[in-house]
């Protein structure tokens, strides 16, 4: 749990990092927003494409063998990215860094799943981890640019990580880490058939939706806060960065009331409150600025965060064990790899029109078409495994 949920906040540094880099970047490198941007293009799509591999060799090899190459490789690609002297070194290093951070999400989750029993309350506390760090990414990035250099900002926090893998390593060969087969928790009755290939349909839309506004969003905040507070408020970027901290804090542990909640209702209701109340939000954002913005943010985020352990706990009642790390693998090839296009939204309207109030237009658009979506999930089944979960307690 620890090693999975520490792993969980490292697989989320290196995007947030660079967005926020962006912002020092850009005159470095003598390129537009969204070129520069686009930079990271190639990795976020390697953090999506890449999973299904992984997941698969997590299947069929080692789960534990796995999660040790992830910090490694991680660590050392972070590293290297800022060492990068050119925006190619720096896309190629950001390309590796995505592949070898794609390994944790397949892995990582299905080995939380695999050891637990209240399964949506540990992927609500796993997903805290997630969340914080873009939060903890930006606001580290900020104060080692400011302190520093933006190469500081990939260094030492890829420094951190390979360090967390050198302990894993060492604890595998003691033996306080090891391999494990089959579920803590026996599986509730099997799906049938028609039901599983429909939740899958249904949720390979609803990810690609939720993964856009996500990834969308990510690079827009910084540079709508850098806007807003940069030269007429007064802050630096370490100011910028300390905002989005603070945006992508509370949506981390906004995640434990999400899981637990997934725990209490059907994950289905859950589900769909998250993405319909999404939509007057990501309206609001683009009408907004200054501190209005920081708030409408916070909750916006939160809204998309929160539905996550639903999502995972609906993939996890609807896959067979044998192949659940192979299918969240398969998850985040549309979560991350398909709507890593998000950034490449965010770069070309910012580009087009000198704001965002576009963006989170057509970001609520895909907030809407989600929550259309969740009623085709099954209603039956989830009520009858809440209902029985909660007799059980």
């Amino acid at each position: 749990m620890g090693f999975s949920c520490v792993g969980h906040t490292a697989s989320h540094l290196f995007a947030p990092i660079f967005y926020v880099t962006v912002l020092a970047l850009e005159g470095e490198l003598g390129l537009s927003h969204g070129e520069t941007v686009s930079l990271i293009i190639v990795g976020n799509l390697l953090f999506g494409f890449a999973a299904p591999l992984a997941g698969w060799l997590g299947d069929r090899w080692s789960s534990v063998g796995m999660m040790g190459i992830f910090f490694v490789g991680t660590g050392i690609s972070m590293i290297m990215v800022g060492a990068s002297d050119s925006p190619f070194a720096i896309g190629l290093w950001l390309a590796a860094t995505g592949l070898f951070a794609s390994i944790y999400h397949p892995v990582g989750i299905a080995w939380l799943v695999r050891i637990s029993v209240k399964t949506g309350t540990v992927l609500g506390i796993n997903g805290i981890f997630g969340g914080l760090g873009p939060a903890l990414a930006a606001l580290m990035t900020g104060a080692l640019i400011d302190f520093f250099s933006w190469r500081a900002a990939f260094a030492v926090p890829g420094a951190l990580v390979l360090a967390t893998g050198l302990l894993f390593y060492g604890l595998v060969a003691r033996g306080w880490i090891f391999e494990t087969k089959g579920d803590r928790k026996p599986p509730p009755t099997p799906p049938s058939r028609s039901d599983t290939i429909r939740v899958i349909g249904v949720l390979a839309f609803t990810m690609v939706c939720s993964g856009v506004i996500y990834n969308a969003t990510q690079p827009a905040l910084p540079k709508a806060f850098a806007i807003d507070f940069g030269a007429g408020g007064g802050a630096g970027i370490l100011g910028v960065s300390a905002l989005v901290a603070l945006v992508y804090t509370v949506s981390g542990l906004m995640q434990a009331f999400g899981g637990r909640m997934a725990d209490i209702y059907p994950p289905r209701r859950v589900y769909l409150f998250c993405y319909f109340l999404q939509i007057p939000f990501l309206l609001l954002a683009g009408m907004v600025a200054g501190s209005p913005l920081v708030a409408v943010a916070i909750v916006m985020v939160c809204l998309n965060t929160s539905a996550l352990p639903a999502e995972n706990l609906l993939i996890a009642r609807y896959t067979p064990q044998h192949r659940r790390a192979l299918v969240y693998g398969l998850k985040f090839v549309l979560a991350i790899g398909v709507a890593s296009l998000g950034v490449l939204l965010e770069g070309r309207i910012f580009d087009a029109t000198g704001g965002f109030m576009w963006l989170f237009v057509v970001l609520a658009a895909f907030a809407l078409a989600a929550a259309a979506a969740v009623f085709g999930l099954p209603v039956d089944r989830d009520s009858r495994v809440a209902a029985a979960a909660g007799a059980a307690e």
